[in-house]
C-alpha cells in the first residue's frame, strides 16, 4: 500500500457499497474508518482525527444531514462529501444548507469519488502561498482571512467553512466586478451543471448572512449572469 495520503470517515451502511469503496480508497494510499450509522460515527468523530468525511444521507439511528450538523459544530473546516441517491434533490440541497460541502451521486465510479477528494485535499496547498493579497482581504468593515477561513467584524469572528471561503475569496479578488456563475462554478465545483449552479445559490445566501452587519457591503445577484461583491 501507498503512503498514507490521508484518513477519511466514511460513513455507509450497505455494506458491499462500504467494503468497495473502502478497498479502493486504502489502495489509493488514503486510511478510512468505516462506520455503519450515525451514532456510532459521531462518537469516533469526537475522539480521533480526520482529513475529510464522506457521509451517506440515508444511514440508521442518525441520518446523514444531521450527522454533518453535529460535525460542523465541532468543526467548521473539514471536508464534507455527501452520498445521496439520485432523486433526492431535496437532501442535496439541506445538505448544502447545514454546511457540506459537495456530493456524489449513486451509482458513482470510483474514479469520480477519487477525483472529489482529491480536489478538496490540494485546496491546502492554497495555503501555502507568499501572495498576501491573495489570502487576507478587507472587504468593508470585514477583515477576511482566507488561510484561517474566518471573517472579522469588531472583533467579532465567524469561521468559515472551506467551500464558504472559497466563494468569497473568488468574489473578492474580483470585488466590485461582475463574477459570471459559470466561471465561478467551474472554478470553485469544476463544473457548471444545473443542480450545482443550486448549491451555489445556497453558498451566496450564507455569505450574505455573514456580511449583513456592513450595510455598505452587499453580494449582488445578475439575474441569469453572475454575482458582484459590492463594497460601497
Amino acid at each position: 500500500m501507498a503512503t498514507t495520503k490521508a484518513t477519511i470517515l466514511l460513513v455507509e451502511d450497505d455494506m458491499n457499497l462500504a467494503f468497495v469503496t473502502k478497498d479502493n480508497l486504502e489502495n489509493k494510499g488514503y486510511a478510512v474508518q468505516h462506520c455503519i450509522d450515525g451514532v456510532s460515527c459521531f462518537e469516533l468523530f469526537k475522539k480521533e482525527q480526520f482529513d475529510l468525511c464522506l457521509l451517506d444521507v440515508m444511514l440508521p439511528k442518525m441520518d446523514g444531514i444531521a450527522l454533518a450538523e453535529k460535525i460542523r459544530e465541532k468543526d467548521k473546516h473539514i471536508p464534507i462529501i455527501f452520498v445521496t441517491a439520485k432523486s433526492m434533490l431535496e437532501d442535496k440541497i439541506a445538505g448544502f444548507k447545514i454546511g457540506g460541502d459537495d456530493y456524489i451521486t449513486k451509482p458513482f465510479s470510483i474514479d469520480e469519488l477519487l477525483f472529489k477528494i482529491e480536489v478538496f485535499l490540494k485546496r491546502s496547498k492554497v495555503f501555502n502561498t507568499t501572495d498576501v493579497s491573495q489570502m487576507q482581504f478587507t472587504i468593508g468593515k470585514y477583515a477576511f482571512d482566507f488561510a484561517n477561513l474566518t471573517l472579522q467584524l469588531n472583533g467579532v469572528e465567524s469561521t468559515l467553512t472551506l467551500r464558504e471561503a472559497e466563494v468569497l475569496r473568488f468574489l473578492a479578488i474580483n470585488k466590485n466586478e461582475l463574477v459570471p456563475r459559470e466561471k465561478l462554478l467551474k472554478q470553485i465545483w469544476g463544473s457548471d451543471d444545473y443542480f450545482l449552479g443550486r448549491s451555489l445559490d445556497v453558498f451566496i445566501s450564507r455569505l450574505r448572512k455573514y456580511l449583513k452587519d456592513d450595510a455598505k457591503v452587499s453580494i449582488d445577484n445578475i439575474h441569469s449572469v453572475g454575482f458582484k461583491l459590492v463594497v460601497k
